[in-house]
């Protein structure tokens, strides 16, 4: 079914028209949230090989306008991508479920490590055991900026444009904003001129393994109705998540006042969430 701009939308049911159990999918986000090593680039990789590549629940123009999306938000990118994804295919349990199994391995992992510490106080053996995987979790790092940037750079001018990027925010330290918002203004004057370099679906082309067209996979082409809000429905959930953010840092400064751990906690990270743009890279240089 098209809207009248064109669009294809979904009709809605409440039973998924994918053919993507609920079961199934905890499973598969399950097995994503296992094998994510390597950090975010590490962990992107791996989404995109068993969500695009092997399940085929999405292909790859959604999937890297999605990560393109998600890297301009503040936080963590791969998490929000798969919460995003998740979302997009069960809707608020499917990001839920998503979002906690993506962190529950490394909030286990850093949980019995602290209580490692806290008891022994001599984490040697556990170093010496991660020390061991660095080359392992470099590898996968770098494959994975390779394929994804394989991927999205598919001309000159867009490597052109990544390695001005880079030289911009890692040797004159210019403000990441800044660079979005230069990049964007070149992105969207070179597509109104009609540029080849920047034209929609330019950096998408097939590059090395084989590419999976939107059509070709479990989603389709389609846009689910639940992906389609109406503004009031938009404005309802961002005053609740508000809320959520807002209530309980005013409530650690009303009850324990400022110079508290719990209060300067809450203060760190609510201004960590407003400025790291970026991804995760970007917070792990603000902390």
């Amino acid at each position: 079914m098209a809207n009248a701009h064109g669009a294809i939308i979904a009709p809605n049911q409440d039973a998924p028209d994918h053919g993507i159990s609920f079961a199934e999918a905890t499973r598969v986000w399950a097995r994503v949230a296992a094998l994510s090593f390597g950090g975010p680039a590490g962990q992107i990789a791996m989404m995109h090989r068993i969500i695009v590549e092997e399940k085929r629940w999405i292909g790859e123009t959604r999937f890297l306008h999605a990560l393109n999306y998600c890297t301009l938000l503040p936080g963590p990118e791969a998490q929000q991508l798969a919460i995003y994804i998740g979302w997009l295919m069960h809707k608020t349990r499917g990001g839920l479920v998503a979002g906690i199994l993506f962190v529950l391995p490394g909030a286990i992992a850093i949980m019995a490590l602290s209580w490692i510490y806290a008891i022994f106080g001599n984490v040697g053996a556990v170093q010496a055991l991660f020390f061991g995987l660095k080359a392992a979790v470099l590898a996968i790092v770098l494959e994975a900026v390779l394929r994804i940037g394989r991927r999205a750079l598919k001309n000159n001018v867009m490597i052109g444009l990544a390695a001005a990027a880079f030289l911009a925010l890692f040797l004159f330290r210019a403000p990441f904003p800044l660079v979005i918002l230069i990049a964007g203004v070149i992105g969207f004057v070179g597509g109104r001129a009609g540029w080849a370099s920047f034209r929609s679906g330019n950096g998408h082309g097939k590059v090395g393994g084989k590419q999976v067209a939107d059509a070709d996979t479990a989603l389709g082409e389609a846009v689910p109705a639940h992906a389609r809000p109406s503004v009031g429905w938009s404005l309802k959930i961002a005053t609740v998540f508000l809320l959520l953010w807002v209530v309980p840092v005013l409530g650690l400064l009303m009850l324990l006042g400022q110079g508290n751990v719990f209060t300067d906690i809450a203060i760190f990270f609510s201004k960590m969430a407003m400025v790291t743009f970026g991804g995760a890279y970007a917070v792990l240089a603000y902390v």
